[in-house]
């Protein structure tokens, strides 16, 4: 089976090149404790049997400076595509989207609203200073990571979807849905914006630990949402090095959960979904 990881961070040991500017002026606990540069992220792939992967900035570690990613997308084309980290809410947010895609620059943007070192979750993400960004996204058909949690922003996440159906989303670990306190409630919550077209799901171990927990009952959550989405629209990413696990335990994690699961939807999730979102994948893949 195809395997790309649409989901992995890669940090620096050179800190003159590539100097540390975290988001909020806080670096993450795994930046600090367990980076992986972008040679140590081909060799775990190559221990793991991963083709190809997507490297999503660590926003934790360097903020909006995606010049690590960049470097290495460009050093090891046929393995890698970068998808760096934006401020939309810039008034020169659309220019600057634009400038920094093409041949050799970003396969995607990621907007950073909450996570380890943003404890409070940002609505800011569909505020009017916004709407250029969007509509060069969508001009650009250019995949938009959102790092948010469904709840409260959810709101805001449907009005971002309706505003501008043509802009691809790919919802950061599914938004961190409440699988362990009920997998049928959750599975039910996400299920319910699959009539947005653009909007795809990031399937990582946040999501998929508590599906391994939640046993049987896991496909309370999977059924609803596969039926809502479609293979088509899910995409398995490992979260390394921000999972404390190995890439080989993240990538067996997800395959024991999602063993029930159709071989065709499977290939969808682990390798179909992130090909279409990123075709400078299947342009370089081996």
């Amino acid at each position: 089976m195809d395997f790309v990881d649409a989901h992995c961070h890669i940090i620096s040991e050179d800190l003159s090149a590539y100097p540390k500017a975290p988001i909020g002026g806080k670096q993450s606990e795994w930046a600090a404790t367990r980076p992986v540069t972008a040679e140590g992220m081909v060799a775990r792939m190559d221990e793991t049997g991963i083709d190809q992967a997507v490297l999503v900035q660590a926003t934790t570690n360097y903020g909006y400076d995606n010049s690590y990613v960049l470097d290495s997308s460009r050093r090891w084309p046929e393995r890698f595509v970068a998808v760096g980290t934006v401020d939309p809410l810039r008034p020169d947010a659309a220019a600057g989207l634009k400038a920094a895609v093409g041949a050799g620059g970003l396969a995607g943007v990621r907007l950073f609203t909450s996570g380890s070192t943003v404890p409070t979750q940002g609505e800011w993400f569909v505020a009017p200073e916004t709407f250029p960004f969007w509509e060069q996204a969508a001009e650009l058909d250019l995949p938009v990571c959102l790092q948010m949690r469904l709840g409260a922003a959810t709101r805001q996440l449907v009005e971002l979807l309706e505003r501008f159906p043509g802009v691809k989303v790919l919802l950061d670990h599914i938004g961190y849905p409440d699988i362990a306190s009920s997998p049928a409630r959750a599975g039910a919550e996400v299920a319910e914006l699959g009539v947005h077209p653009g909007l795809h799901l990031k399937l990582t171990h946040r999501n998929l630990e508590r599906l391994r927990d939640a046993g049987e009952q896991a496909g309370d959550f999977l059924t609803p949402v596969l039926e809502a989405f479609g293979a088509g629209r899910i995409a398995w990413g490992s979260n390394l090095p921000a999972a404390e696990q190995s890439l080989p335990k993240l990538r067996a994690l997800a395959e024991d959960v999602l063993a029930g699961l159709p071989e065709q939807d499977r290939q969808e999730i682990f390798a179909g979904t992130a090909r279409r979102l990123y075709p400078g994948l299947t342009q370089s893949g081996a």
